[in-house]
């Protein structure tokens, strides 16, 4: 016997139908790129209509969060490029476009109580726990950028146990977290002491800085700032005219 019911019936079934997919979705559990359930298994799973279970994989559609394909199902959205000048690129790929070997070192790893100082780079009022992560990244063992990254776990928990001693954190995010949001603020600064050893310039030195922030329906994921040497590093961006 059918348990299917109308959705007027039970009205907020199909917000915790969504609930359910989006915490599968944003605990990384189902990653980019996997399949939803089809409507009707996911019908059989919680008792209701179609009408119900289309009416949440909508909601997941219009919130970015799954890609819904015609007569191949549904699936988790693969994170978007940005638009405008810039995207956001895994740095192994983008070094080995370039025909350089890339190289990675975590510099340090640190998981702490998040401070007011997180806090305020994040965005948020309120955070437990946070990542705190230092790396350097190389081609052809020349040192590429450093990387300065808070990770909120109370948006990407999974990321308490990834192992970002193997795997550069930036990768390891744009493989499991989907995101919706992005912004990226460019600018300038001179080397200081530690800057100029980790990546191997002139204290002093221009640096290139990109400070990024992303999001997954207004939650922060995380914060970075990359720093590169200025005088080995372009942003490209190609416009047309409307």
């Amino acid at each position: 016997m059918s348990l299917a019911t109308n959705a007027a019936d039970k009205p907020t079934l199909y917000k915790r139908i969504r609930a359910d997919i989006e915490k599968r979705i944003l605990t990384g559990e189902w990653p980019p790129g996997h399949r939803i359930p089809f409507e009707h298994q996911l019908m059989a799973r919680y008792g209701c209509s179609r009408m119900t279970v289309n009416k949440a994989l909508s909601e997941l559609a219009q919130a970015d969060l799954i890609e819904r394909r015609r007569r191949a199902g549904s699936f988790v959205r693969r994170p978007q490029h940005m638009s405008a000048v810039l995207k956001i690129a895994d740095m192994r790929a983008e070094i080995t476009a370039l025909g350089r070997s890339y190289g990675y070192e975590l510099i340090h790893r640190k998981l702490r109580a998040a401070t007011a100082a997180d806090r305020d780079r994040l965005g948020v009022k309120t955070a437990g726990k946070v990542i705190a992560i230092a790396c350097r990244h190389s081609a052809d063992d020349v040192p590429f950028a450093v990387e300065d990254r808070l990770i909120d776990l109370s948006s990407v928990p999974e990321a308490a146990s990834a192992d970002f001693a193997r795997e550069p954190p930036g990768s390891w995010l744009l493989h499991h977290v989907p995101w919706t949001e992005a912004e990226h603020t460019i600018s300038a600064i001179v080397a200081d002491d530690r800057t100029a050893e980790a990546l191997d310039i002139a204290v002093g030195a221009p640096c290139l800085v990109i400070d990024r922030y992303t999001w997954r329906s207004a939650r922060t994921i995380t914060a970075v700032r990359l720093l590169y040497p200025g005088d080995s590093h372009r942003l490209v961006a190609r416009f047309k005219g409307g």
